[in-house]
């Protein structure tokens, strides 16, 4: 099982920008924990940042055919791009949106995740450890549809 983990604007300054939003952790730091946590439940991770929107479309453009499902924290993009929704929407795979803090209690023009309408699912506001609750989303996800693929290979032979 591979999975790719996309980080949107300014997630590589984690640990140094409004550490009372996002916590001290960098995104290295986080990346890290999460390589430790996938490689003892056997699922390969594959890690890309920007902070422009372009290079996120292209990354997860890329992502077809090449990984079993995404982790994003398009971060400011969540509120803005229709573009990266679009990419979303058009690989069609688990995709798993994350945010470090609760955006419901942040101001009004975070309380809306466009990209969240091309996402399976969405884990807000549990700091860090949301990579790891969206990890473990995405396994049981992956293997549900797995399953139901031999299933239905099964049921043909």
């Amino acid at each position: 099982m591979k999975i790719a983990v996309i980080q949107g604007p300014n997630i590589n300054m984690l640990g140094i920008r409004e550490q009372h939003i996002y916590g001290p952790m960098s995104m290295d730091q986080i990346h890290e924990q999460l390589k430790n946590a996938a490689a003892q439940n056997g699922v390969e991770l594959e890690f890309f940042q920007s902070n422009l929107e372009g290079e996120i479309v292209d990354r997860i453009q890329e992502c077809l055919g090449t990984v079993d499902g995404i982790m994003i924290n398009p971060a400011a993009f969540s509120h803005t791009s229709i573009a990266i929704k679009d990419a979303l929407s058009a690989v069609a795979m688990p995709t798993v949106e994350v945010h470090i803090s609760n955006i419901y209690k942040r101001e009004e023009f975070r309380q809306k995740s466009i990209t969240a309408g091309a996402s399976t699912g969405v884990i807000s506001g549990f700091g860090p450890f949301g990579y790891h609750m969206g990890l473990i989303a995405l396994m049981q996800i992956i293997a549900e549809i797995k399953a139901a693929e031999n299933a239905q290979q099964q049921s043909a032979e």
